[in-house]
């Protein structure tokens, strides 16, 4: 009886122990925060897009802004995250003014009216393009699953870095300037974003 139970115990052990590692698996990769899994873009072709200014003046197209630094940036008016940083975000386009970087802010499931009150309150940057993204396509197609998200595209079109959360100004600069020097930043996630209005 004993020589029959061995074999069995240690098969249950075995079972158990796959269970555990499949689990583990599984929460690191599926589990409640997006932030713990790389975004797929990085080391990718940024996604392309056409979209009007949100005066509606204008068109910018992704293929417009080739051989310059784009910094990305996914916002909303009813995100506090975004509006804790916008600030850095205007600081940041206007010091990089005229030096290959330009900043474009996407505005993230909401009309292009709120957006222009938002910044109409707050406040925008002259050289920073700001985008009305109908139907959320572009937010799609970067796998935005909350804001503020904000990607870097180098010179030759490829998504090299993300950042998760709110950004300020050194990092913003200490990304630029990495990708500057021919670096990839990665992925840094710097705190919390919103999905949709509270």
């Amino acid at each position: 009886m004993r020589m029959t139970g061995g074999p069995l115990r240690w098969a249950a052990w075995g079972v158990v122990g796959a269970t555990v590692v499949l689990a583990v698996v599984l929460a690191s990769r599926f589990g409640l925060d997006p932030g713990l899994v790389n975004s797929p873009l990085l080391g990718q072709p940024a996604p392309q897009f056409d979209l009007l200014t949100l005066d509606e003046s204008e068109t910018v197209s992704s293929s417009d802004l080739a051989g310059d630094i784009v910094v990305v940036n996914f916002f909303a008016s009813w995100c506090l995250e975004c509006r804790n940083e916008h600030d850095d975000l205007v600081a940041t386009a206007d010091a990089f003014a005229g030096q290959g970087v330009t900043f474009v802010q996407i505005g993230y499931q909401e009309d292009a009216d709120q957006s222009l009150a938002y910044l109409t309150e707050v406040g925008s940057s002259e050289v920073t393009r700001y985008l009305y993204d109908e139907r959320s396509r572009t937010a799609i197609a970067y796998g935005v699953f909350g804001i503020p998200e904000t990607f870097f595209i180098d010179p030759s079109g490829v998504v090299v870095g993300k950042i998760i959360g709110e950004a300020d100004a050194l990092i913003l600069g200490a990304t630029i300037d990495a990708i500057r020097r021919g670096e990839t930043p990665g992925q840094q996630i710097t705190g919390e974003t919103q999905q949709q209005p509270d």
